[in-house]
């Protein structure tokens, strides 16, 4: 895919997922801007900041305007929480978990829509879901709760800001180096985690001409989802041994 002199940001691309898809893109020709909250020294433009500030979040797309010239695609991926149970986590853990991971992403895309709106061609905006989002995610309830209404708010921002900006949600499984490979072996129908690469190409593909009708969509990055557990009954497999 050619995205030569296309214009991208991408939230949280310092490190992880998100280096592997600003990483993807500029081996695709485009020029990236990155952001985070620590510092960063790689081959993107490099903005600091912490977009669960409204102030910052517009300071991010405004960033991109004078470097890039305009945005022609946001990767809303910074995101993630640590493992806590619901009952004793403390209040204000629950809300910085939503806010990273639901309220920034809409600061961002506030920030980048009126950019795209604005300039010929729009542009294409892409939150980075996860799985713990539609499904139960015990040890991690505020995360999927804010992922699962990540997945909504793309969906809403797709049918407001048509037809210039496309919005569109990346929806990966488990990822590799987070669980042991042989749990998730088991698990996974693919038999392996998502590697980075994996979802830096789905990002490619929607942001590309390829799906220009695609919008408002979720696409599951994860491997065929888990087996079901009653897949594990020995009855049940008795039963299918004699079909």
């Amino acid at each position: 895919m050619d995205f030569t002199g296309r214009r991208v940001v991408v939230t949280g691309g310092t490190r992880g997922i998100g280096s592997a898809i600003a990483a993807a893109f500029l081996a695709a020709g485009a020029r990236v801007l990155v952001c985070g909250r620590g510092s960063y020294d790689g081959p993107a433009g490099f903005v600091r900041a912490d977009i669960r500030d409204p102030g910052q979040a517009a300071a991010l797309i405004a960033a991109a305007q004078e470097r890039l010239g305009g945005v022609d695609v946001l990767v809303n991926n910074a995101g993630g929480a640590p493992a806590v149970p619901a009952a004793t986590a403390s209040p204000r853990l629950h809300a910085k978990i939503v806010e990273l991971n639901l309220v920034a992403p809409l600061h961002v895309s506030q920030a980048a829509n009126a950019v795209m709106q604005a300039q010929p061609g729009g542009g294409v905006i892409l939150m980075v879901g996860s799985v713990s989002g539609t499904r139960p995610s015990p040890g991690s309830a505020a995360y999927g709760a804010a992922k699962a209404g990540l997945h909504h708010l793309a969906t809403s921002l797709a049918a407001e800001w048509a037809p210039a900006v496309r919005v569109n949600c990346v929806v990966p499984g488990p990822i590799e180096g987070l669980l042991d490979p042989e749990a998730v072996a088991r698990t996974v129908p693919m038999g392996r985690a998502a590697a980075p690469g994996d979802v830096a190409g789905v990002c490619l593909l929607l942001a590309s001409p390829l799906a220009s009708y695609v919008t408002g969509a979720s696409v599951a990055v994860h491997g065929g989802g888990e087996w079901p557990g009653y897949l594990a009954d020995p009855r049940d497999a008795a039963y299918r041994a004699q079909k």
